[in-house]
């Protein structure tokens, strides 16, 4: 077979090949349909459960069951996704309306995961079965192949509500992202049921009756007056606020305390935990000083948050710092994006509310068509039949006189005699009169004797009036758009009275919240770290009534003012900053927090060598750096000010390190080898350089000779150093030139 080879462009195949890689994610996977409010591995996992049978009245299954179905017949994915996908359609905490039956261990609100699917089982809720798997049978949305076009399922599910308001939806593709909240689905319905009376009736008609989100963890929304904006455009900022109130002590030894119920819908899972260590944060900082205890007492009855309160704390005050300083007032971003005709499209609340009219009027059309179908054809053979009992004689005899059931249902069809026996004239005559249906002739060959008892007739005539009932209200429904919708209201009606359920969500217009932090009164205090890198500060007079403990028990110790920054050098050459703020005010024996914890240093990757106070105030001192290969420079404090939090120290090349960080508050350095070697000259040598350069040659070192440790002397000052347990006397060591970068013995 000749090769076809295409030559193209090569940035303009990657351009269309990206192109589609996007429109697959964002089509067939993270931005759910219009019409059912469902991704396709959501949509995948509830007709996979419906095909298992698993109703509300059967027994549970196993999740693995369900998630090896819905991948090996229709979502050829990862099982995580496909589980992970089951699992929120249990949530209640998550979805206005959760349509999965889960049993077992199916995470919580704050944030536990569920447990393996082999653990868990699952099946439909009642509400799933009637409202969004109903009629599938009768024709009403279009099959396609699944991926290996052995199996068939459905393009989008015949759902009655629009199931994207109720349940919401959160996705990211490529390029794009939907954010949907959940809304009440009584006002859903109520919305939508208005929108078909009043066709060109407003955004704010609609709001009237669908005032907005419904979240199923409750709170409020604060800024009504900007929802009608949202929901015209698709897209804006919705502000929530958890549900917290003051509770007055009931008794003198009891203190007032504030009792979170409901919180945001953004908290839910791990940002639970992350709002009660922010609070912890808060008081330790002292932004929130009055919250003495912090206690989580919420369970499968709700949520319930205590912060207790100091005697005599301004509660109100403090409540209004959770509300500017914590997760307990947050936004939802929300961008109403959804899959309308096979495009991602921004859709305001009116546009939702009509693609999902007409997807109603699609499904009822097609699902009272098909009902229509099946009565006609149930009225034919309901026909011949009643005709049939008025003649029965000479249908037995006819079945009687005829060879085989081809000529007696000739005989019947088309009058033809040829070949069967009658006992009379009269009989073969009426014979010939005979006109029945090929349908009529097959019920009437295939008729039990027992149909011919009188009950069974008059049953036969019940039905018939029946069947001719059901044909014209299906007429009346196909044939007027008025009767038709009728028809849809009276559906969302039931769904409404049998579903609904109060509005959770209060929505008001709430002031932000106003919060004003105690000014900082600037004070000096002492900066103390053990050699475990746990760091805290100190008031200046407790230091000076424990200053020998304090010296004996860290590592680093110095005095710097509250509202200044600490610098800590690594050997990779970075400097982080740290406010002192950030630091617990101790006692002498406490232990203080972990740096890694309060700043960018990762003690795990990085290794400290020194730290210093960042003070404004000294600007122009000057600190030498010495690199395991021998570099040396001075460069000024101020080169160090930054408002970012992590910024590169100095210039290191590959394998070099830095290992000293001195200020220079004496006369003389001296360099320390690895094999005990020195070098002593003037700091004056060493020139002044700005923190991007490499530095000059400190040292010069032989091959397998690296700088170890490097100490700062004034002339003939006493001085002793620790060499792997060995101790050398520095005082009257050899001066010399930098250049020269000779060592000498110690």
């Amino acid at each position: 077979m000749p090769e076809n080879i295409i030559t193209t462009e090569y940035s303009a195949e990657m351009q269309q090949s990206y192109i589609n890689y996007s429109m697959s994610v964002i089509t067939s996977r993270a931005v759910p349909d219009v019409r059912d409010g469902l991704k396709p591995v959501q949509r995948r996992v509830l007709y996979a459960m419906n095909e298992l049978g698993l109703n509300s009245d059967k027994p549970h299954r196993k999740s693995a069951r369900i998630v090896g179905d819905t991948m090996g017949k229709y979502h050829p994915h990862g099982d995580s996704s496909i589980y992970d996908a089951l699992v929120v359609l249990s949530q209640d905490f998550k979805k206005g309306m959760a349509l999965v039956d889960g049993h077992g261990n199916f995470g919580s609100i704050e944030g536990d995961g569920a447990a393996a699917m082999r653990y868990t089982e699952a099946r439909l809720k009642k509400f799933t079965q009637e409202v969004y798997l109903a009629d599938l049978d009768k024709n009403v949305i279009d099959f396609i192949p699944n991926f290996d076009e052995t199996e068939k399922e459905p393009s989008v599910l015949p759902v009655r509500i629009p199931n994207i308001l109720v349940n919401g939806s959160e996705g990211i593709a490529v390029g794009m992202a939907t954010s949907i909240p959940t809304h009440n689905l009584a006002e859903v319905i109520d919305a939508m049921k208005y929108l078909m009376d009043y066709p060109h009736a407003s955004t704010k008609e609609l709001l009237n009756l669908m005032p907005g989100p419904d979240f199923p963890t409750g709170g409020y929304v604060t800024n009504k007056s900007e929802l009608l904006e949202i929901y015209e455009t698709g897209r804006g900022k919705i502000k929530l606020r958890g549900k917290a109130q003051l509770v007055p002590a009931k008794r003198k030894a009891d203190r007032d305390h504030i009792e979170i119920t409901e919180i945001p819908y953004t908290m839910i899972g791990a940002n639970i935990g992350k709002f009660l260590s922010d609070v912890m944060a808060l008081v330790e900082a002292k932004k929130l000083p009055d919250i003495t205890d912090i206690s989580n007492m919420s369970s499968k009855e709700g949520i319930k948050i205590v912060l207790e309160l100091k005697k005599g704390a301004d509660g109100e005050k403090t409540l209004q710092g959770l509300y500017k300083k914590t997760k307990l007032e947050d936004t939802f971003g929300v961008n109403m994006l959804a899959i309308a005709n096979g495009k991602p499209l921004t859709l305001s609340l009116r546009e939702i509310l009509q693609y999902n009219i007409d997807f109603q009027i699609d499904i009822n059309t097609r699902k009272y068509t098909t009902l229509l179908q099946k009565e006609t054809e149930k009225k034919e053979i309901q026909e011949g039949l009643i005709r049939a009992v008025d003649i029965i004689d000479l249908i037995i005899e006819i079945i009687r006189g005829s060879k085989d059931i081809k000529m007696a249902k000739g005989c019947l069809v088309n009058g033809d005699i040829t070949g069967i026996k009658f006992k009379s004239t009269k009989s073969k005559a009426e014979a010939q009169k005979l006109n029945f249906t090929e349908a009529q002739a097959t019920a009437i060959l295939e008729l039990r004797l027992s149909k011919l008892i009188g009950l069974e007739i008059l049953a036969l005539q019940e039905d018939y009036k029946d069947t001719l009932a059901k044909i014209k209200k299906y007429t009346a429904i196909l044939k007027s758009r008025k009767v038709m919708m009728d028809t849809i209201k009276e559906d969302l009606d039931h769904i409404k009275k049998t579903y609904g359920l109060k509005r959770r969500t209060r929505i008001e217009d709430i002031e932000e919240a106003v919060f004003e932090e105690a000014p900082i009164v600037e004070t000096p205090v002492v900066f103390a770290m053990n050699r475990f890198g746990y760091a805290k500060t100190l008031d200046v007079s407790v230091y000076q009534k424990n200053e020998e403990t304090v010296l004996a028990d860290h590592k680093v110790v110095f005095t710097c003012m509250n509202t200044s920054k600490v610098g800590l050098f690594t050997a990779e050459g970075t400097l982080h900053q740290l406010k002192v703020l950030d630091l617990p005010l101790c006692k002498p024996k406490d232990k203080g927090v972990p740096l890694d914890n309060v700043c960018n240093l990762d003690s795990s990757k990085e290794n400290l060598v020194t730290v210093i106070p960042l003070d404004p105030a000294a600007k122009e001192q000057n600190y030498i750096f010495v690199t395991k290969m021998g570099l040396i420079k001075r460069v000024p404090l101020e080169e160090f000010f930054s408002v970012k939090k992590t910024i590169a120290a100095t210039k290191l090349a590959d394998g070099d390190a830095v290992v000293a960080v001195l200020p220079e508050i004496k006369r003389h350095i001296i360099l320390i080898t690895t094999d005990k070697m020195y070098l002593r000259y003037q700091v004056s040598d060493v020139p002044l350089q700005k923190k991007t350069a490499a530095g000059v040659r400190g040292v010069k070192l032989g091959s397998g000779q690296y700088v170890k440790s490097a100490y700062l002397l004034n002339p003939h000052e006493v001085s002793m150093i620790s060499i792997d347990e060995d101790f050398f006397d520095i005082t009257e060591t050899k001066l010399k030139k930098r250049e020269s970068g000779r060592l000498e013995k110690l």
